[in-house]
């Protein structure tokens, strides 16, 4: 049974994302494909108000009459949202940790992929595929894939994408559009992800706090793996300070490089700043011709 707290959380969210995505019309779009966007469907005669670009001149010529190609508008497109329940999303230093960051973003695109009519479904991994919801469309499925991220939020595994890539590979879908959406502290995952962007158009999501991008000038800190519960403290004086936030763009830059290697589009969200209305805005930027 649903937590009175989780219910709270998905209730505010569809309030507020609902309102929001009501005021961007995002229901009323077109929904992308790669290609033309749409199935053939015969050649007719040209009529008052047609689209000149779809004007077939070849067929013209040899019918002596101004022809056009119908088409007939692809939907129903499927959304995959591939999220991390891992350790180390159970994290932050402000008010909401990665981990509930990451379930509102998915609760987010469920909404919006359920205004455009399209299938939407759900891999929730950690070290492993946790849980796995086939696609579908209808307000009581996209209730149960936001209930399903919510409850999902504060695992205490390790991560590994590897494995949740993998297994989103085993279940092909058509024209999908797959959402990672993760703070990707995570190796070895790069030439899987690869794979799955040469089947599927991706998007990553990567979730992160302020303090995994830019390290805290302070004297000591100590520090806890929430995957390996593992404590130590770190000299964070100033030499040292810089040396970490070098490695913290290292990583940063790394995984830039792997993004646009394989395609795969991407943006960065932070646990400081109000997400919605990006999100929604890139989303229907991504799914509008």
């Amino acid at each position: 049974m649903i937590s009175q707290e989780v219910s709270k959380k998905i209730r505010l969210l569809e309030i507020h994302a609902r309102r929001m995505i009501n005021g961007m019309q995002v229901g009323d779009y077109n929904t992308a494909q790669k290609g033309s966007g749409f199935e053939f469907d015969q050649i007719r005669e040209y009529q008052e108000g047609d689209d000149v670009r779809f004007i077939d001149w070849n067929s013209s010529v040899r019918m002596n009459k101004l022809l056009v190609r119908q088409y007939l508008e692809e939907r129903n497109r499927t959304v995959f949202l591939l999220v991390d329940c891992s350790g180390s999303t159970v994290f932050s230093s402000h008010e909401s940790l990665k981990s509930d960051l990451i379930a509102q973003i998915a609760g987010v695109l469920a909404l919006v992929a359920d205004y455009g009519k399209d299938n939407i479904g759900l891999f929730v991994c950690s070290d492993q595929v946790e849980t796995y919801i086939p696609a579908a469309r209808g307000r009581e499925h996209v209730q149960t894939i936001m209930k399903t991220v919510f409850e999902a939020s504060g695992a205490t595994k390790k991560t590994s994408l590897k494995a949740g890539l993998k297994f989103l590979m085993e279940h092909h879908q058509k024209n999908a559009l797959v959402f990672i959406i993760s703070d990707f502290i995570d190796e070895d995952f790069e030439t899987t992800l690869g794979s799955v962007a040469s089947r599927y158009e991706c998007i990553a999501i990567r979730c992160l706090d302020t303090l995994e991008t830019q390290a805290p000038i302070a004297s000591y800190i100590t520090v806890r793996d929430p995957e390996t519960d593992q404590e130590m403290t770190i000299d964070m004086r100033k030499q040292n300070n810089a040396r970490l936030n070098v490695i913290l763009q290292a990583r940063l830059n790394a995984q830039n490089n792997c993004f646009k290697k394989y395609n795969v589009d991407y943006m960065d969200v932070t646990t400081n700043r109000d997400f919605m209305a990006d999100i929604i805005r890139f989303f229907r930027r991504r799914m509008m011709y």
